[in-house]
């Protein structure tokens, strides 16, 4: 049958019917949202926001912006719906409000940086990284000193509860996933305990254990240990996380040829989650960079490097650098805290970036 052959009632019918159905082919081919339109509505959301606070006793940033927003999404519903039809038009009230809930989270987190900067750029200097406080007058002006010891104490700190946690937390994650067990419920309800323990509590059982009773004294190693600690259970849960995305068919492949299952680990579930391992542990140094509360009680604090040593010496780190400078009453003790917390949210991401970028090499290999 050709469209020829229908009658005038069934064509009518037919082109009725394409035409009802465009705008759900637009949207699932892709035609979004006229830019104009959405931009007509977020106007008439703060107008009536803007007027409605006015008028009103309501008062308050926030709510202005939640009744903006509440606005423009039914806004954009009735004009969407006018261009597209109603599915396009809750896909792009969804849209609105996805991208909003984006900003309420990212905002807060670039207010945060962009205000540390702001305080930390005017004292920033090459002096920052390469000085100690060693001798340093408590009355020295800002543009004196720098924390060289407090970033070599972060990065040897870091590198040795990565160090102890890695193995630890892949072993733990092989066992969970791999292997199971009668111990596996047991210790999968020790690492969610772990996870939310407090970082205070992890410096505490280092201190007992190694500093007081062991009688090592305050080290940069032991407070390696309390931040491998805090460290443990996040590689570990993520790690697990990424061993359950390994095919099934890769192990049931390399076990049909005759491989026992610790082969079948290490040689295939390991490599194909190589990736996703170093993610957990961009997570788990996310975890602990920035504790201040289990240096207290480990490493102390030290004004010189000790780079050579750190292992059984006081040592100092960016955290407890910022702290100790806050809680002086001395001005200029201020500034270096505020430039202190921005190369260490500095260090942070230059992590982030190396990690993913080994990452991404790994996993195209």
């Amino acid at each position: 049958m050709t469209l020829t052959d229908l009658s005038p009632t069934e064509a009518g019918e037919l082109a009725r019917a394409i035409e009802a159905d465009v705008p759900r082919k637009a949207a699932k081919q892709g035609i979004g949202l006229d830019p104009r339109v959405a931009g007509v509505a977020a106007l008439i959301g703060a107008a009536f926001a803007g007027a409605l606070f006015a008028l009103t006793p309501l008062s308050g940033s926030l709510g202005m912006v939640l009744v903006w927003a509440l606005t423009t999404c039914i806004g954009t519903y009735f004009l969407a719906k006018k261009q597209l039809g109603g599915e396009a038009a809750k896909d792009a009230v969804a849209t609105i409000l996805f991208s909003f809930c984006a900003v309420l989270v990212v905002g807060p987190l670039l207010l945060i940086v962009g205000y540390v900067a702001t305080k930390a750029l005017p004292n920033l200097r090459p002096g920052f990284f390469t000085q100690t406080l060693e001798g340093l007058d408590p009355d020295a002006p800002a543009d004196t000193g720098g924390a060289a010891h407090a970033i070599v104490g972060t990065l040897v700190q870091v590198a040795i509860a990565t160090i102890v946690s890695l193995p630890f937390g892949v072993l733990t994650a092989l066992y969970l996933n791999e292997i199971g067990g009668r111990m596996a419920g047991v210790v999968r309800t020790i690492v969610d305990a772990m996870s939310g323990i407090p970082s205070v509590v992890a410096g505490l059982f280092i201190y007992s254990i190694w500093v007081v009773q062991g009688g090592f004294g305050y080290s940069g190693l032991a407070a390696g240990l309390a931040l491998a600690v805090l460290m443990l259970p996040t590689v570990t849960r993520a790690t697990e996380e990424m061993l359950k995305l390994v095919p099934g068919g890769l192990r049931e492949s390399a076990l049909a040829l005759g491989a026992p299952e610790w082969r079948v680990a290490l040689r295939v579930v390991l490599p194909t989650a190589k990736a996703g391992i170093v993610t957990a542990v961009i997570l788990g140094i996310a975890r602990v960079a920035g504790e201040t509360a289990p240096l207290l009680m480990t490493a102390f604090g030290n004004d010189s490097v000790n780079f050579a040593r750190s292992g059984t010496e006081a040592q100092s780190a960016l955290p407890l650098f910022v702290y100790q400078q806050v809680t002086s009453a001395q001005g200029a003790a201020f500034d270096r805290a505020w430039v202190g917390a921005f190369v260490l949210i500095s260090l942070v991401l230059v992590l982030f970036i190396l990690a993913r970028l080994v990452g991404r090499s790994t996993a195209a290999k």
